[in-house]
């Protein structure tokens, strides 16, 4: 090795990656998934009080997580377009910050449709430009520890919002007499977090200005590496079976509520999702760390095959009619591990796949998309089955799509 190569990589190995921004991105992550993981730990429990089927929800959150994917795409392509990122992603954590607090107003799906699919249109603006600022924010051989030092920060707002949420039923149920009202409170405290989500971000978070591209949407997406195109393939197949967690969340409640009465079994579903978060945001940066020295390919294989043991636990646990807490738990626990992984890697593998930073923007916003649709295919497939023909269909189908992602995913070079 040269002087000059030796003294490049000293210098990456010195360069600090706790910088103000990653610092005040993980703020504004904990802050809007406060908002947010209080709305969704509560929802199905709400969509149960109003009668609302399996079915709609599950299309509801692929309808929703459509919106997000072509919000994300363009938002991506364009920011790299004006070389800035900053202004756009405050805007999209303001809009997904008041739009959940439309929850409290419904009184069938209509209004809830319209309210999720505000809330993931801003989340699908703000994602490719946060994760392409944070890979920019940082050395590349940081990027690890530093996407899962994000999702854990991220994750932490996921525990608080539903334990705040889960206080606020159990305190206001016996003090309400309309069973809907307490979950409409918790619809609007979601503000407090979701506004504070964007002030943060556009008071702490600076930019570097990039060079602005000029080429076309679809030239610059066909202009992006055949390994990341590759890679896109594996992430597409595991997200046809990744189904929403509010999903999950409703499976707890349905398979809890016989022994534990809806209302206890509505609360403790949203509390196994706090277990799920907490292993979420326990394994997000120790994954990232040792993806930094390890390599990510295997990694990420791994969390897609946890996401598929999930998945037919859940199955099973209809099979066998299981009652109890503590294997549910355990199903909500591989499930965060694996989303820790997912969301730790992903976005840490596709700014190693795509070097320039001018088409970060980009290649984020097509990786956003591909998951987008996938998770579309995966809402309105398991919640279709659960309603059509069984519950152990449903998550049986959705282990074995996210299982074959694991296989390409860890064939890819």
């Amino acid at each position: 090795m040269s002087e000059l190569q030796r003294t490049d990589v000293n210098a990456s190995a010195q360069a600090p990656w706790l910088t103000p921004n990653v610092v005040g991105m993980g703020l504004t992550s904990l802050l809007s998934d406060a908002s947010h993981e209080m709305a969704t730990a509560v929802l199905p429990g709400f969509f149960a009080v109003l009668g609302i089927s399996p079915a709609v929800l599950g299309a509801i959150e692929g309808i929703a997580d459509s919106t997000s994917s072509f919000a994300k795409l363009l938002s991506g392509w364009y920011s790299d377009r004006l070389g800035h990122r900053k202004g756009l992603a405050a805007g999209g954590y303001f809009l997904t910050g008041v739009s959940k607090s439309l929850f409290a107003l419904a009184h069938g799906w209509p209004l809830l449709l319209v309210g999720r699919m505000l809330a993931w249109f801003g989340r699908g603006v703000r994602g490719p430009l946060r994760d392409a600022l944070l890979a920019s924010s940082v050395p590349s051989d940081a990027r690890g520890k530093v996407f899962g030092f994000h999702r854990a920060g991220d994750t932490v707002g996921a525990i608080i919002g539903p334990v705040v949420g889960v206080w606020v039923l159990a305190y206001l149920h016996p003090r309400m007499a309309a069973p809907s009202g307490p979950f409409r409170v918790v619809f609007l405290l979601t503000l407090v977090p979701g506004l504070g989500a964007g002030i943060t971000f556009a008071s702490l978070i600076s930019e570097t200005r990039h060079n602005p591209s000029q080429t076309e949407l679809w030239t610059a997406i066909a202009g992006l590496p055949r390994s990341f195109r590759r890679f896109l393939s594996g992430v597409g197949i595991f997200g046809m079976g990744d189904f929403a967690r509010t999903l999950m969340i409703l499976a707890a409640t349905e398979l809890l509520a016989p022994n534990q009465g809806l209302e206890r079994a509505t609360q403790i579903a949203a509390l196994l999702y706090v277990g799920h978060n907490v292993t979420y945001a326990a394994c997000s940066y120790p994954v990232g760390a040792l993806s930094d020295r390890w390599g990510r390919r295997g990694l990420l294989s791994i969390g897609y095959f946890a996401g598929g043991v999930a998945a037919i636990g859940f199955g099973a646990a209809f099979w066998w009619k299981l009652r109890d807490i503590f294997p549910l738990l355990c199903l909500f626990g591989a499930s965060g591990f694996s989303i820790a992984v997912v969301d730790a890697l992903e976005g840490v593998l596709t700014a190693d796949l795509v070097d320039e930073d001018k088409a970060r923007g980009t290649a984020y916003g097509v990786l956003a998309s591909v998951n987008g649709v996938a998770d579309l295919v995966a809402s309105v497939l398991v919640g279709t089955l659960w309603t059509a023909i069984s519950p152990v269909v449903a998550f049986t189908c959705a282990a074995v799509l996210m299982c074959a992602g694991s296989i390409v995913v860890f064939r890819v070079r």
